[in-house]
């Protein structure tokens, strides 16, 4: 059986011209004009489907036809020996256990461990912090191997060039400030010529297209080393504080920031940042909510990068009790009716049940951060041959994936991005 699909001549000639042949190829049928003494019209004939596969022969030369004979008489080619692995000398001859559920046939290959994955993680998850300072040359920093203090002007564009490379288009900005610019009220935070507002503008003029989050807290700048600005008696001043965050974070929005993500753990900081964006005609600009920061101690390597260590003291009277659970709910209530539009969990392996109650409890974005001390002992491990550092790199990512994290901060991002694009060993 066959059928016949009409062409114009003027359709023909067409086809004919872009082919540069008698004919027109036209997906696997060709167009043939037919014999006669006046070109009138022109047909395409399509073999049907039985047409087809009586065509088709077997490598052995027989038809389907002949091969499906053979099936309905029931002469089947001897099919491979069914082989069963032998188990090993000495094993107990048994009766197998009665269990109509057996969860490890879902895991029994590859192919079926990967169609049943129930997370999954890609470049596009990543945030890399990236330390900044004004110098051209980038200065490693001793307690974190394969980070650095970046130039800004140089080394950054660098790294910032090659984490695109592998998918990561998104960053955070850390800058190292020179002590000398340092003073008890942080004021050089809200400078518009500032090391973090010339980075900004840098960056979004060599990649337009990438997203920048920036720190807002007051201890890269201050000469106490706190988040905040330091009363004589010790007292870390709260609203006195959230007035310099709100100018800092007005700062960095003029000069092309994306999101905005205070750190300092003061309490009403994320609504009064949001009108003062809001004043300064900033709607777009979003707020990174540090929402649950805790007092850990696996900071340290971070406050190396950047010289910013307390003076005097600890944090523990803004940053939260590691041994608190429900009091992150109180500052999740908070953060999203201040209007935050995405909230984080700090430190990030260590407190998986933190980021698992944030996600439980709100709708918003859920961030961890993949902090200094945990880069650094993975890192170490590797290092004495202890673990298998890309592996337990990878693993503790897709654990705070799975927890419930949407984005994560990571030292890691650009080597993970690498494995995970195949640019890198498995």
């Amino acid at each position: 059986m066959a059928f016949t699909v009409s062409f114009s001549p003027a359709n023909v000639q067409m086809l004919q011209a872009r082919s540069g042949h008698g004919h027109a190829t036209f997906g696997s049928c060709s167009a043939v004009p037919r014999a006669g003494p006046r070109l009138r019209s022109t047909a395409v004939r399509v073999s049907s489907e039985q047409e087809a596969a009586a065509a088709v022969r077997a490598p052995s030369g027989r038809t389907i036809e002949e091969c499906e004979a053979d099936a309905v008489a029931g002469k089947f080619p001897a099919p491979p020996p069914l082989v069963r692995p032998k188990a090993p000398e000495g094993t107990p001859e048994i009766r197998p256990l009665d269990m109509a559920k057996r969860p490890r046939r879902n895991r029994k290959s590859p192919a079926l461990r990967a169609a049943f994955q129930e997370t999954s993680i890609s470049p596009a998850n990543f945030v890399l912090p990236l330390f900044i300072h004004e110098g051209e040359e980038d200065a490693p920093i001793g307690a974190m191997p394969g980070c650095y203090r970046l130039g800004w002007r140089h080394g950054l564009l660098d790294e910032v060039y090659k984490a695109r490379d592998v998918g990561v288009n998104s960053f955070v900005l850390f800058p190292k400030v020179p002590d000398a610019l340092k003073s008890p009220t942080g004021d050089e935070a809200y400078n518009d010529n500032g090391l973090v507002p010339r980075t900004i503008r840098l960056l979004k003029d060599k990649f337009p297209d990438i997203v920048i989050y920036t720190d807002v807290a007051l201890d890269p700048y201050s000469s106490d080393g706190h988040d905040g600005i330091v009363r004589e008696d010790g007292v870390i001043m709260n609203d006195e504080t959230v007035y310099q965050l709100c100018k800092q974070a007005v700062s960095q929005a003029r000069a092309g920031a994306d999101v905005v993500s205070p750190s300092d753990m003061m309490d009403g900081r994320i609504g009064a940042l949001r009108s003062a964006l809001d004043a300064e005609g900033f709607h777009d600009v979003s707020i990174m909510s540090y929402t649950a920061k805790y007092a850990s101690s696996f900071y340290g390597p971070f406050r190396e990068a950047l010289d910013s260590n307390p003076r005097f003291g600890d944090k523990k009277t803004y940053h939260m009790n590691p041994a608190n659970y429900r009091e992150a709910l109180i500052e999740t209530a908070a953060d999203e009716a201040e209007g935050a539009d995405i909230l984080l969990v700090k430190p990030g392996l260590p407190y998986l049940d933190i980021i698992r109650l944030l996600r439980d409890h709100s709708a918003l974005p859920i961030a961890a951060y993949q902090v200094s001390g945990e880069y650094s002992m993975i890192k170490a491990g590797g290092a004495l041959g202890m673990v298998d550092e890309q592996k337990v790199m990878m693993e503790s990512l897709m654990c705070l994936r799975r927890a419930g994290a949407d984005v994560i901060l990571t030292y890691f991002a650009r080597h993970a991005a690498a494995v995970l694009c195949g640019m890198g060993p498995k």
